[in-house]
């Protein structure tokens, strides 16, 4: 009875990233109101919760995403890159809301507990940002730079590069300059 239970749970898992999105370019456009809830358990409106002048969104679509977010945050440390960044599980699909809690449990186990609230799962709203997004590719995170009223001023997602991190860098510093 377990492994079947296992086994429809993994395969509903699989199935939450089924319909295919074209990626889009995203500079300059504005950020979707969305909502999802933190390690933390509190509940978090993107973009209307940021009051920072930028903020940072890396969005994953499938665990392998992890990765990829793992290599920016690094990359970000590295460089000296200070603002406020959030990680963004985004998981479409009724299937995988039925087991949100199940999931969230997991994501604690394997994230220290002062992190908790830097990762907001979206879960109802998934599929509109993946649509928003675009869904190829969907190992890679979709790295995401905002201003306080939400406008798009950075968008990539072509998996981490150095000339990705340095571009970002360049914007960040930009914007800071203009603002």
């Amino acid at each position: 009875m377990i492994k079947l239970i296992l086994s429809v749970f993994a395969l509903l898992l699989l199935s939450a990233c089924t319909t295919q999105y074209p990626n889009q370019q995203l500079t300059g456009k504005q950020f979707p109101s969305i909502s999802g809830e933190s390690l933390e358990q509190s509940m978090v409106t993107i973009p209307s919760d940021f009051k920072a002048d930028k903020t940072l969104l890396l969005i994953g679509y499938k665990q392998d995403s992890q990765f990829d977010i793992d290599r920016w945050l690094i990359g970000l440390d590295m460089a000296g890159v200070t603002l406020p960044t959030y990680e963004l599980p985004t998981i479409a699909g009724m299937a995988p809301r039925m087991f949100s809690t199940f999931i969230d449990s997991g994501m604690r186990k394997g994230i220290p507990k002062e992190l908790w609230g830097g990762v907001i799962t979206i879960y109802k709203d998934g599929e509109a940002v993946q649509k928003f997004t675009g869904n190829e590719s969907p190992n890679n995170s979709r790295v995401v730079l905002i201003n306080s009223s939400g406008e798009i001023l950075y968008f990539y997602d072509r998996g981490f590069s150095v000339d990705a991190l340095n571009k970002l860098k360049e914007a960040i510093k930009y914007i800071t300059l203009n603002i």
